[in-house]
């Protein structure tokens, strides 16, 4: 005979708030804000609340901003134009996972804009 168990989703504001500023590990490792939010979210989307749209908006807000860094190099042979995206893509890196990891905290939904939808 089989048991079928259902586990009941908890609330951890805390873990949320971990996943969004672990992106900032790009600027300590260089790969570390794209695999360790992922892992996070792909071991933890189905036992906490709010994490399966919150991990999905990390991630694609990380390959959005990689590929905006990708875009932007040969644009600096364009009016140095790709400076500009450059600088812009390394400050809302930095800024944005702050934000939202307060967000998180008051249960707020997360605001990543420039962001490619992939999942």
């Amino acid at each position: 005979m089989e048991t079928i168990q259902h586990t009941a989703k908890r609330v951890d504001r805390q873990l949320l708030v971990i996943t969004h500023l672990s992106q900032l590990l790009t600027y300590i490792t260089g790969f570390g804000g794209l695999i360790v939010p992922l892992v996070i979210w792909l071991s933890k989307k189905d036992d906490i609340i709010n994490m399966d749209k919150q991990g999905r908006d990390i991630i694609n807000f990380q390959i959005s901003m990689i590929l905006w860094a990708i875009i932007s190099i040969p644009l600096i042979f364009l009016f140095g134009l790709g400076i500009l995206t450059l600088i812009a893509v390394g400050i809302l890196s930095f800024v944005l996972p702050i934000v939202n990891a307060v967000r998180a905290s008051d249960e707020q939904e997360p605001i990543y804009f420039m962001t490619i939808n992939f999942l």
